[in-house]
């Protein structure tokens, strides 16, 4: 048996704040998405639109309509849609950390900053518009010049 994460999904009653973070902030991209009985997002890594590379999956809350999500996922009381819950936060690798530094400050997001031992990392921390965590690991090579 083989098992890879395939994609996350995020529920908000915001699809605008999220585009905007994940597209304008992240560099990701909207793109193919099934029609389902509800409004949402599927985003993607530059250069990728098939179907299988989704890596975001923003699922709309349409308080006029909700019965679609409702039959197709479940219900969920809008209160809880804040934070992580019990997952911690969400990552990404990424290349690029000169520009995605000066792209979240130029939005006004705020990024905490770590180095990870041994692995060569650099990491930016950042909360999503639904208070979700999500890092970004650069190559340390990329922090220090």
């Amino acid at each position: 048996m083989s098992l890879v994460l395939n994609h996350f999904s995020i529920r908000t009653p915001d699809l605008a704040a999220c585009e905007r973070f994940y597209c304008r902030a992240l560099g990701m991209r909207v793109g193919p998405r099934p029609p389902f009985p509800f409004p949402g997002l599927w985003l993607y890594p530059e250069g990728l639109n098939d179907y299988a590379q989704a890596s975001v999956h923003i699922i709309g809350v349409d308080r006029d309509d909700p019965e679609g999500l409702k039959q197709y996922l479940g219900e969920r009381d809008e209160a809880g849609l804040r934070g992580n819950g019990c997952v911690d936060h969400l990552a990404f690798f990424a290349t690029g950390l000169a520009a995605m530094r000066a792209r979240l400050a130029a939005m006004g997001i705020a990024a905490r900053e770590r180095a990870v031992p041994l692995l060569g990392l650099h990491q930016l921390f950042v909360d999503d518009p639904n208070g979700v965590v999500v890092e970004l690991n650069f190559p340390a090579t990329e922090a220090a010049a």
